[in-house]
């Protein structure tokens, strides 16, 4: 088989080539291209040593910052591209880092210590595919494997613990029954590994269309690092509204909204405050009021935790708390809703709504999600309209309030006063009609009295 290499690729082979050295296109591009899809970046490997790399590339920009390692990245055609010296890795230290790497002159010796056998692959124009460690059949097979003993893999490196489902996730493909094993059996060796490193896979993890069979699978894994998350499991909703345990309706919840990693994210940590705040009526019914506000509490500790960036961990916090808000369905709450925040804050919400309504029971599932559509054309009527939702908005301004006599913070307070007016349907959003709800409803005491 024939894999298309890009031009500015070729450029890097061929000049390791005419120079005396072997070079190969290898893992993630490799694997990439054999599924049929377009990979993001290309690696090449090669037995040049790095000082000789220099001198081979001595005619272009080079990147030196990874060169004792044995990688050098050349910008050919303005597009980079990482070539690294085969190389094999000493002991491992904090089951993440090799203390030290041997370069070495052996393809083979390069491909060994790589985890997974679809991640094992080399191709050159010339020789074609190198598949030492079966990556091709297990690419058909639909199987994760690591190489060599999955043990052995994981302690040497334990984010391949995580590699490994967020692989399986992305590609909906099975684990392999002694990888699966080891995953699960040395999951504790995770606590090793940095939070931003843990956050990058789970986001891409989350995004994977095996998404929640993986959540479900392994739940306990998830669980080191996301402790909290074990409160939900196996933990009944005896409600006619559920038909899920709360575990069980957050991996579903993931599963439905769209795979962008802060609403997955959100889903994920949505409903974590339940077995907190849950409490059975009379009737022996479980009800579990104000759980998203305990969840967005919890979430947001866990965000901080997890390293997450500040206007995402912000924005993730305020879809949990607003997501058991059911605004009612009327021009004026959803104009005052957008106020508070904004359109595209809205839309999220009722996607959020809606994946939360799909991971529900079928009880009034039709009239819930009614609801959210009709909220939603709402809310298109008045972004389209451009409605009068914040005091920018206003047929009103502060001069004005200036010229009416208001001064210091009357003249904000003034101003919210006929935003709110406004958007409670009291008044018209025109400049004389403003000036006398402002003048009629303020209540400021007469400064002559002070």
């Amino acid at each position: 088989m024939e894999i298309f290499i890009p031009q500015f690729v070729r450029t890097a082979l061929d000049r390791l080539n005419e120079c005396g050295y072997e070079g190969y296109i290898v893992g993630g591009c490799v694997r990439d291209s054999l599924l049929g899809k377009k990979p993001h970046d290309y690696d090449v490997c090669t037995n040049c040593t790095p000082d000789k790399m220099l001198e081979v590339f001595a005619n272009f920009r080079t990147i030196e910052t990874g060169l004792k390692h044995g990688t050098l990245t050349i910008l050919i055609e303005g597009e980079p591209v990482e070539i690294t010296c085969y190389r094999s890795d000493g002991e491992y230290i904090g089951h993440r880092k090799p203390a030290q790497v041997t370069f070495e002159s052996s393809l083979e010796e390069d491909l060994k210590r790589r985890d997974f056998t679809v991640n094992a692959m080399a191709y050159s124009p010339k020789e074609g595919l190198i598949d030492l460690y079966g990556g091709q059949g297990d690419l058909e097979k639909g199987i994760i494997k690591c190489v060599g003993e999955p043990e052995k893999r994981f302690d040497e490196d334990a984010l391949r613990i995580l590699r490994g489902l967020k692989f399986s996730s992305c590609l909906g493909f099975e684990i392999e029954e002694k990888t699966s094993k080891a995953i699960l059996e040395q999951r504790e060796l995770l606590k090793s590994i940095s939070a931003e490193r843990i956050a990058s896979e789970l986001k891409k993890l989350l995004c994977g269309k095996g998404v929640r069979k993986i959540l479900l699978d392994y739940r306990e894994v998830i669980a080191v690092f996301i402790p909290e998350l074990r409160e939900s499991f196996d933990f009944r909703q005896n409600n006619p509204h559920h038909f899920l345990d709360v575990y069980g309706h957050i991996c579903l919840s993931v599963e439905n909204v769209r795979p962008q990693w802060q609403m997955r994210l959100t889903m994920l940590l949505h409903d974590i405050g339940k077995p907190r705040m849950h409490t059975v009526d009379e009737n022996g019914i479980s009800h579990f009021k104000k759980h998203q506000f305990q969840g967005a509490y919890m979430a947001e500790k866990i965000l901080k935790r997890l390293r997450i960036d500040n206007a995402s961990a912000k924005y993730i916090y305020e879809l949990i708390w607003e997501h058991d808000n059911r605004i009612p369905a009327t021009k004026k709450s959803v104009r005052r809703f957008m106020a508070q925040h904004d359109f595209d804050f809205v839309m999220d919400y009722l996607e959020v709504r809606r994946a939360d309504t799909y991971a529900q029971s079928d009880y009034k599932r039709q009239e819930k999600l009614a609801e959210l559509d009709h909220i939603a054309e709402l809310a298109m009527e008045i972004k389209e309209d451009n409605e009068c939702i914040h005091i920018c908005d206003l047929d009103i301004n502060g001069k004005d309030l200036l010229q009416m006599g208001f001064g210091g913070k009357d003249i904000g307070i003034g101003l919210e006063l006929a935003l709110n007016g406004v958007i409670d349907e009291k008044v018209e959003n025109k400049k004389e009609e403003l000036k006398g709800y402002i003048e009629s409803n303020f209540k400021r005491q007469d400064k002559d009295n002070t």
